[in-house]
């Protein structure tokens, strides 16, 4: 949904509007992200429209699987003209992606959406959702890495640090980790930045303090799990990071705890993003809050609740989101998985909805015996026990509707007085008395992508 002009289509089927040259397609399109971010709402939803109504239209008319599903069921695009029409296109499931395979893609693609690639998702729980990717997605992600860089004032001229999974495991390699000269696509090609220094995240978190340590870098992205580790290390061990302005992170649920213990420890704001592998970014912190600003020109965001309707601001519901560009793969109101809070208006002026909080997935959610369900918040109050020994990871594991698997590193097993006090805790955070199994373990391990969770619920 970038429009260069009424008939271009970065939001449509060709780009005639379109610079030749990457540089200047890249500077016309900040400056039109720069405009739509103001407009009102309302502007937004009509134009969002009529681009998910392209995409659903090109996807039925190319697509096997979506004439089968959408066109066989009367779904007539051109009869799409508001929102709750939209609402009645059935939802598609992650089950849905993963069965359909190869039926989803298009079988051509529109003129100037260059090559075709592949992406997909790096689960550790599901085999992954495989999507087909083009240049224009390739170049979206680089746009809008762009927009959220200068939408938080960043200084291009200092040094990046970034610590995450590379499938390779001989790169990035501690102690000395890797260098390129630039942040990366998203910026050389218009601005003269400071390097950009990457460490695997096959590392431990000391020979991670070490090298950060070394490097000194201007900005920190990571993990939100990896960032709460790194400041309490480094609050022990009392070495400092004196050029750090800023730690950004993504691919992993933001606690309130990880974000007070990177401005106790390094006194920075820490700047988050919420990005899939299958649509690309869905929404980034606001400047001038901890909400988030969904990217209404990149995708369609619908928060729904278990009846399928709408969620209104303060309430928490289903993530159901529409890729506006990808003519290959359409994903067409696509469950992600994950869940979210609504927001209200924003005091900053922009016109793009707004995300109080995203919680994890289905598989975060603990199970009450009563058959309720709730998000488990437990980082402080496991992490407050002064008399207890220093907790260097751990991770929660729902096996029954009674039984909590606790997975815990420690430099030594708790005392049974100890145990008992900690068992009382969690039960008491958690809201009900499961039988909680304690196991030690000298290391839990990530998933493939390199992501943690603390919270994981082996229930359907």
């Amino acid at each position: 949904m970038t429009y260069l002009s009424p008939k271009s289509a970065i939001a449509g089927i060709k780009w005639p509007a379109m610079p030749a040259d990457k540089t200047a397609q890249k500077m016309a399109m900040q400056f039109q992200l720069d405009q739509s971010q103001w407009w009102p709402p309302e502007r937004l939803q009509a134009q969002q429209l009529l681009q998910a109504r392209a995409v659903l239209k090109y996807a039925i008319q190319n697509a096997p699987w979506y004439r089968q599903q959408l066109g066989a069921a009367g779904i007539n695009p051109d009869r799409i003209n508001d929102w709750d029409a939209w609402r009645g296109i059935p939802v598609l499931g992650r089950t849905d992606v993963q069965q359909a395979g190869a039926e989803l893609n298009c079988s051509r693609l529109p003129s100037g959406h260059g090559k075709i690639g592949e992406t997909s998702t790096t689960g550790s729980t599901a085999r992954p959702v495989v999507i087909r990717t083009t240049n224009v997605t390739r170049f979206l992600w680089q746009v809008y890495t762009l927009r959220e860089h200068l939408w938080h004032q960043r200084d291009f001229s200092g040094k990046l640090a970034t610590i995450r999974y590379l499938e390779d495991k001989d790169i990035g390699r501690p102690p000395e980790g890797a260098i390129n000269k630039g942040w990366g696509p998203s910026t050389d090609d218009l601005y003269t930045t400071g390097p950009c220094v990457i460490l695997n995240i096959r590392s431990t978190i000391a020979e991670q303090a070490a090298w950060l340590v070394r490097e000194s870098p201007d900005y920190l992205l990571t993990y939100p799990t990896l960032v709460l580790e790194l400041a309490n290390y480094f609050a022990g061990s009392g070495e400092l990071l004196p050029n750090l302005k800023e730690v950004r992170t993504f691919g992993e649920v933001i606690t309130p705890e990880t974000r007070a213990a990177c401005k106790q420890t390094w006194n920075v704001p820490l700047v988050d993003t919420y990005s899939s592998q299958e649509v690309g970014y869905m929404a980034f912190q606001c400047p001038e809050h901890e909400h988030y600003h969904i990217q209404s020109e990149n995708v369609v965001l619908e928060v729904l609740d278990d009846e399928g309707r709408q969620c209104q601001p303060g309430e928490t519901g289903r993530v159901v989101v529409t890729a506006l560009h990808n003519f290959a793969s359409p994903l067409i109101r696509y469950e992600i998985g994950d869940y979210a809070m609504v927001g209200d208006t924003c005091s900053c002026g922009r016109g793009l909805p707004v995300l109080n909080r995203v919680h994890g997935r289905t598989r975060n959610m603990l199970h009450m015996p009563d058959g309720g369900k709730r998000w488990p918040v437990i980082g402080e109050d496991v992490r407050g026990l002064d008399d207890l020994p220093a907790l260097r990871q751990y991770q929660l594991v729902q096996k029954s509707l009674e039984l909590i698997e606790v997975r815990l590193v420690m430099p030594r097993k708790l005392t049974p007085e100890e145990e008992k006090i900690f068992i009382a805790m969690l039960q008491r955070t958690l809201g009900h008395p499961f039988e909680i199994q304690i196991v030690y373990r000298d290391v839990i391990e990530r998933s493939s992508g390199g992501k943690f969770e603390e919270f994981l619920s082996e229930l359907k």
